[in-house]
């Protein structure tokens, strides 16, 4: 599903990431753990397609297939709306909008039809227990049903992978639990692969592989 090869990263002089080699199966959870300044978001970004590599160096990343390196940067918006979800610490739905709507934006990006986008986030929603709210805007949700609606909005396109960052950082322990359980339901229902960057130590254990980054480097697996 995932394959990166050699990927380095500098930010003036500080060598961020250092050569890493990655490969991530369909639908499996990888967590990706290490202390603060490990590399582990800079990492994720690139693996997400939101950054690249520094040049100079012959990296490489392929996901479902698809060689990112070799495509422009048009194909790579269309690629990434059309394969790639995204879960942040901060849901960072838009306030005026209603969770539905929310959900759809993905959708509408990718000139899917009112209809069908709405049908797909109404069965997502079905499926995290929030029909309910399906009218409701950000600010009349809790922080635990804010989160979960920036994971339908993620799995709309029917994404291959889903990377997620810190994505229980800001949730109360109960509503942490409930979203960890969630990841797994929803690779058991949909077979999407997750690589999950967390400090959540209990979530990063119940992956199906723990990586651990010390100065940019995957130094366990």
């Amino acid at each position: 599903m995932i394959i990166a090869q050699n990927i380095h990263k500098y930010y003036g002089d500080l060598h961020v990431l250092k050569a890493v080699d990655l490969h991530i199966k369909k639908s499996e959870i990888v967590s990706i753990v290490g202390a603060s300044g490990a590399g582990k978001t800079t990492l994720l970004q690139i693996l997400g397609t939101l950054d690249r590599p520094s040049k100079g160096e012959d990296s490489k990343l392929e996901i479902n297939g698809t060689d990112i390196y070799g495509l422009s940067s048009r194909e790579l918006s269309r690629f990434r709306n059309k394969h790639i979800g995204f879960i942040f610490q901060f849901h960072q739905l838009l306030p005026e909008f209603t969770a539905l709507e929310n959900i759809c934006i993905p959708a509408f990006i990718q000139n899917i039809p009112r209809k069908d986008a709405e049908k797909r986030a109404m069965e997502l929603l079905s499926f995290l227990g929030l029909t309910n709210r399906a009218s409701h805007k950000p600010g009349e949700l809790s922080g635990g049903e804010q989160q979960r609606i920036a994971v339908a909005r993620s799995l709309i396109n029917n994404p291959a992978v889903v990377f997620a960052d810190e994505p229980s950082g800001n949730l109360d322990s109960e509503s942490a639990e409930n979203l960890h359980q969630l990841f797994f339901r929803l690779r058991d229902e949909f077979q999407q692969t997750f690589v999950i960057v967390t400090h959540n130590e209990e979530l990063a254990d119940m992956a199906d592989r723990k990586l651990t980054m010390v100065d940019g480097e995957i130094i366990h697996d």
